[in-house]
């Protein structure tokens, strides 16, 4: 029976009238509203959703948001959202989806990713962490190193890919798993950027066990369960929902209004440029989100990152530009693990600066040109020599 918009503000009438807003904790009404299929409605029926159309979700957000009702602070919990969620509600199990998927929403529980490597990074399939199974113990023993691992300071779970063939070409001996970040093998250290903060970590995997129920997917599948994580992490980075005149373009806005005094003519153009850019940009991202309503993501979402990361680095250049001197100094440079990334937070100096890893993070650049021209435009890809070859015959 398909949900309509009419009784999903029956259902939210009911949530609050059962869990009143200003009388329930934070992460009890979060609970209360996973519980009653209002998280993500498109979701099955006891997994946090009714199995309604994706595209009703905004009619019970604006109903909670005009309430005063907590949200999950996404931001904070992106990479769960986004790419783990999605992830584990396509290739987990029954007992995968009940365990995760609440905490993941309500953010009891933060998500980090360990995919790239200091050898695999844009050929993320070259990935040299070893999973070995103890088959007495029933568990994985993982042993390698990732980095620029968001949130990993945070985190209590990681999504985690792991070589278990290297007889195998390097894109079929790969499987997938859901890694505890307590486990006593994993060590964080921190990454500085440019920024002065400590946003990245690369992290130490040592004898770390996980058990097989903990996979997801088939053994020597995880690739394809990969390609199911980046496809909706370029559409959580690229396909971000903002209002109009909204995330990067919005200071540089506000700073041309409210300074006369800095304004040029050659400045005016390249403002009224951008600005049409970034809202063709999130008209488009708005027509990918109703795209998903029928399916899963594509690589339509690898365009969307492409302009994000082109749109910010040349929108957070003007803004500095635009402020002359002013826009060379910076707030703090003090070494800090942020919980959550703030792409258009603080100054522009810090603007400028964290832009800078727009077109490296979820996919360079040049890679994501690559599956927009072979999979979007069809046009035929690069030769490659190493596709068919042994991972463990590989040149490194």
């Amino acid at each position: 029976m398909t949900v309509t918009a009419e009784e999903l503000r029956t259902r939210v009438r009911d949530l609050l009238a059962a869990h009143p807003v200003d009388r329930t904790a934070s992460a009890d009404f979060l609970r209360a509203r996973f519980d009653a299929g209002l998280a993500w409605v498109h979701y099955p029926e006891g997994l946090g959703g009714l199995g309604a159309p994706r595209s009703l979700q905004a009619a019970v957000d604006a109903e909670l948001a005009a309430a005063g009702a907590p949200d999950n602070d996404p931001r904070r919990i992106g990479i769960g959202l986004g790419m783990a969620a999605p992830t584990i509600l396509a290739y987990g199990t029954d007992e995968q989806k009940r365990r995760f998927l609440r905490p993941l929403w309500v953010g009891e529980e933060v998500w980090c990713q360990l995919f790239s490597e200091p050898g695999a990074g844009s050929d993320l399939a070259a990935l040299g962490t070893r999973a070995v199974l103890d088959e007495q113990a029933g568990e994985w023993v993982v042993d390698g190193q990732k980095v620029w691992t968001s949130s990993a300071h945070t985190a209590r779970w990681a999504i985690l890919i792991a070589r278990t063939d290297p007889t195998l070409p390097k894109h079929r001996g790969i499987t997938y798993f859901l890694c505890d970040m307590h486990d006593p093998g994993v060590e964080v250290r921190p990454l500085r950027q440019i920024t002065g903060e400590a946003e990245f970590n690369e992290v130490f995997l040592t004898g770390v066990r996980i058990p097989d129920a903990h996979r997801l997917g088939p053994v020597g599948d995880g690739w394809a369960v990969a390609r199911t994580t980046l496809m909706n992490e370029r559409v959580s980075i690229g396909g971000m929902r903002i209002p109009r005149e909204g995330g990067m373009i919005a200071p540089v806005a506000a700073a041309w209004r409210g300074r006369p005094e800095l304004r040029t003519h050659a400045l005016h153009q390249r403002l009224l440029e951008l600005w049409v850019e970034a809202e063709v940009a999130r008209l488009t991202g708005e027509r990918l989100r109703q795209q998903l309503v029928a399916g899963q993501p594509g690589p339509e979402g690898s365009g969307m990152k492409l302009t994000f990361a082109r749109l910010n680095q040349e929108i957070s250049g003007l803004e500095v530009e635009l402020l002359g001197e002013e826009g060379l100094l910076y707030e703090d440079w003090t070494m800090r693990r942020p919980e959550l990334v703030d792409f258009t937070g603080r100054d522009a100096g810090y603007r400028y600066l964290r832009a800078k890893g727009n077109s490296i993070e979820g996919g360079t650049s040049e890679i994501l040109l690559n599956i927009v021209a072979e999979r979007v435009l069809g046009l035929p890809p690069e030769p490659r020599d190493d596709k068919d070859l042994a991972w463990k015959d590989l040149a490194r």
